[in-house]
């Protein structure tokens, strides 16, 4: 029998593009309303919504950096849908910058990787906290990365972002616990419009150094994310690896 979300309900952020996208198709055909949100990309978020299987999905425009505004968010969920069963903590940012080129990576860049790939997945923790908890069975799914654990990615501090909500997910996952699960999904680089822009030579390294020789789809994402919603729920606290082996690569 396939894994089911029936009468679930899912909020993915920063869904209006890439493996958000993924995901919340993932998670509505698997029969969960999904709720996504978007910080300035409507047109993408409608364009997603209209794709979604099934019934009951809807948009919410909230930016992670904004903590009023992720707790209108919660009460609209509250008032509409009645309940949040998952929550995956996807928006993120990041700029490529050689790791080597210190200069390039300014204070403000910086700042914002940190603030939204870090705070505000905590932020969005905080603000859905209470719904989650409601049945007991709530579920926060953080992508991380590989890059958190390897110290190789798009820059210095994306790297450092991805390990501090690593680091966050084994903290609530023991805080939050027994109401709520909290598990990380840490890819290695994924097959997407961003990773297309590297360079090519770096690019192919890395498909080159992964022991099953190819990136990830983000398909594999999206239902590395559905099995801990599902069969996986067991699981707290860990960091569920979607990288094809690339840490044992060259």
């Amino acid at each position: 029998m396939a894994p089911t979300l029936d009468g679930k309900v899912a909020l993915i952020t920063g869904a209006s593009r890439g493996l958000g996208a993924v995901t919340a198709a993932t998670l509505a055909a698997a029969g969960a309303r999904v709720v996504i949100t978007h910080r300035d990309s409507a047109r993408d978020a409608e364009r997603v919504l209209t794709g979604l299987p099934g019934d009951g999905h809807r948009i919410v425009q909230a930016s992670v950096l904004e903590s009023d505004a992720l707790a209108h968010a919660a009460r609209s969920v509250a008032e509409t849908e009645g309940r949040l069963d998952i929550l995956v903590n996807n928006a993120g940012v990041t700029k490529f910058v050689p790791h080597a080129d210190l200069d390039g990576l300014d204070d403000d860049t910086f700042d914002l990787i940190m603030r939204t790939n870090v705070r505000g997945a905590f932020a969005c923790a905080r603000a859905f906290q209470p719904l989650l908890a409601a049945d007991g069975g709530g579920l926060i799914v953080n992508i991380t990365s590989i890059a958190g654990r390897t110290a190789f990615g798009s820059n210095v501090a994306y790297c450092a972002s991805k390990a501090a909500l690593d680091s966050i997910t084994m903290s609530l996952a023991r805080a939050l616990a027994p109401e709520i699960r909290v598990v990380s999904v840490s890819p290695g680089l994924v097959d997407t419009e961003l990773s297309r822009t590297w360079d090519p030579a770096v690019r192919q390294h890395q498909i080159d150094a992964t022991p099953l020789g190819r990136l990830a789809n983000p398909d594999e994402v999206g239902r590395a994310v559905l099995a801990v919603a599902t069969t996986l729920d067991f699981t707290n606290g860990s960091i569920i690896t979607v990288d094809g082996g690339r840490p044992l690569g060259r």
